[in-house]
């Protein structure tokens, strides 16, 4: 067996939803403003996970444009039917609540191709399907109760109608089943159904996603109820353990079985750092369940999220991270690529192994579609190395590095031809500073400089056309540097600003992500005609740090899980995945 580190999936991958197809585990995540959109990831071992496709692959599949930051895909479930995999998302426009909505792709093969989306006439967002043994397929989701019923703020409800398979639409009568399982409870969500041994169980969330998050169980004798909750809900939370605990905001749980008969569950948490701050947004946990008394029983004898868990038939410990990461030059292959509302291959060309990225006039502050290409930051301490070749770079335009979060919120460092020389620049634009955002704990992340004040800047000659712009984050502290390369070596590092993650995280920002770090390339409004050739690498800090380790210990699930208690409440400080 195998004791497997938590997160399964470092870095911002949230929502996660799981299913099983015989000796195959897949799973899928939000991916809201990003392009491709919903990873699909295959795993033998709920362990060692890698990405064979994504659901929104082709461009006109869907229309995110002008969707801001925290929209777009939300909370897709992953299910098949013993023919075809589906896959049930939400289209988000915060701005505009008549675009969008929720629809379903389908495929024969998880990697794809998946088919354009199928609207469906219901409102609300997290749907999830249900396969009942009689071949009914039940759609379930939420939304907000009516203001005219509602009893309470944030009222959500949950409902279940059938879905006819053949015409794809809503048949027949709505079931309105769950409010949460606490009266007040704010968002009772992310609702997913199951049938254990004849009984339905519906699993949902509750509380929003942050630190008052929880999950919370109840079942029915029949599939559209009455359900009744357990009565220890919410069965899985880690709000009572306080703001220090290095594990928080659990919920958004998804269960499945093993071909050997255990469960285990797939959920979202954030790790804390630097104080109340979590710039590596929701990340995928791992978690064992066993059932006692007819319901499930969320890390037996623990009560919460483990660091590590047990895994029978893990396989070996892998080379580098999930999904698929290893460290080094990041080449245009790889499936971590994304860009913002477009695919990359719209905005940029694969260059051997780096990205040919033709400057646009959009930049990074407006939900357009800017010459961006990244990647999800998935470790605390990591130095990434962005090589740039600037010859074809015209005076009024910039390229860079980019640390992101939204439109409002992110660190660049870029450079510009100026006078015949290369002029570095780093800045900070900043939107309401967190002011009144909901669980904010930390002031300090309010520091300045203020919104598009550089922070920093540096003369660099421009002889060779190649220059090398860098950053290296420490927890929190982010050291932004430049190095001109020569024909002796790499150059010699200079220090140009220190930027602070808690600036950027949802805690400060608002928002449902985690940090992206990425190349751009902008005329800022202006005509654009440059471009630019841009490499990027990646490497956490201390080289790969294996997911999990094999051993020849005998210990039961429980055990294994009340083993790790101890070292779940030592501070995760300076041992990061």
């Amino acid at each position: 067996m195998s004791l497997v580190r938590n997160p399964v999936l470092p870095g911002c991958y949230p929502d996660p939803s799981v299913c099983r197809v015989g000796q195959w585990y897949y799973l899928v995540c939000s991916t809201f403003e990003y392009l491709p959109g919903l990873p699909v990831m295959r795993s033998r071992d709920l362990v060692t996970w890698e990405t064979v496709g994504h659901v929104v692959d082709r461009e006109g599949m869907l229309d995110l444009g002008g969707i801001r930051s925290s929209g777009g895909l939300y909370a897709p479930t992953i299910r098949h039917d013993g023919e075809r995999f589906w896959v049930v998302c939400t289209l988000v426009d915060q701005n505009d609540d008549q675009r969008g909505g929720n629809f379903v792709c389908l495929a024969d093969d998880a990697a794809g191709p998946w088919s354009d989306p199928i609207w469906l006439d219901e409102r609300g967002i997290d749907p999830s399907l249900f396969f009942d043994d009689d071949g009914r397929v039940w759609m379930h989701g939420t939304r907000l109760v009516d203001p005219d019923r509602a009893e309470w703020h944030d009222q959500t409800e949950v409902w279940i109608r059938e879905l006819d398979r053949t015409s794809m639409k809503l048949t027949g009568p709505e079931h309105l089943v769950w409010n949460g399982a606490l009266t007040n409870a704010v968002w009772a969500e992310g609702p997913h159904l199951y049938k254990v041994d004849g009984t339905y169980y519906l699993l949902a969330a509750e509380a929003g996603t942050e630190f008052h998050h929880a999950v919370s169980v109840a079942r029915a004798e029949r599939v559209t109820g009455p359900y009744v909750g357990n009565a220890g809900n919410p069965v899985l939370t880690h709000r009572h353990l306080g703001r220090r605990h290095p594990v928080v905001g659990v919920g958004h749980a998804d269960l499945v079985e093993t071909p050997d008969g255990d469960w285990f569950a797939v959920l979202l948490a954030m790790r804390t750092y630097g104080g109340y701050h979590y710039p590596l947004g929701r990340e995928t946990f791992l978690v064992p369940v066993v059932w006692e008394d007819g319901w499930p029983v969320f890390a037996p004898g623990v009560g919460m999220v483990p660091r590590e868990v047990e895994v029978p038939g893990a396989s070996a410990a892998p080379s580098g991270w999930n999904p698929g990461g290893r460290p080094g030059v990041v080449a245009p292959s790889d499936r971590r690529w994304t860009a913002l509302r477009a695919l990359p291959a719209t905005v940029a060309a694969p260059d051997g192994d780096g990205w040919h990225l033709p400057v646009r006039a959009d930049g990074l502050g407006e939900p357009g579609v800017p010459a961006f290409v990244g990647l999800r930051q998935q470790h605390q301490d990591v130095d990434v190395t962005l090589e740039l070749d600037v010859a074809a770079l015209q005076v009024g335009e910039r390229a860079g590095l980019v640390l992101r979060q939204s439109e409002q919120d992110h660190v660049t460092l870029d450079v510009t031809p100026e006078d015949g020389r290369l002029v570095v620049r780093a800045r900070r634009r900043a939107g309401a500073g967190g002011e009144g955002v909901p669980g904010r704990a930390d002031p300090r992340a309010d520091a300045l400089p203020g919104s598009g004040e550089p922070m920093g800047h540096a003369s660099v000659a421009a002889d060779a056309g190649r220059i090398v712009l860098g950053m290296r984050a420490r927890g929190t502290d982010v050291d932004l540097f430049h190095r001109a390369p020569t024909p002796d070596g790499p150059g010699r590092e200079h220090h140009v600003a220190t930027a602070d993650a808690r600036w950027l995280d949802t805690v400060t920002t608002g928002g449902f992500l985690g940090l992206w770090i990425g190349a751009f390339a902008t005329s800022d409004g202006r005509p654009a005609a440059g471009s630019v050739r841009v490499r990027l690498a990646y490497h956490p800090a201390g080289g790969s740090i294996p997911r999990h380790q094999t051993t020849t210990t005998s210990l039961s699930t429980h055990d294994a899980a009340a083993g790790s208690l101890e070292s779940e409440l030592v501070s995760t400080e300076g041992d990061r995945p």
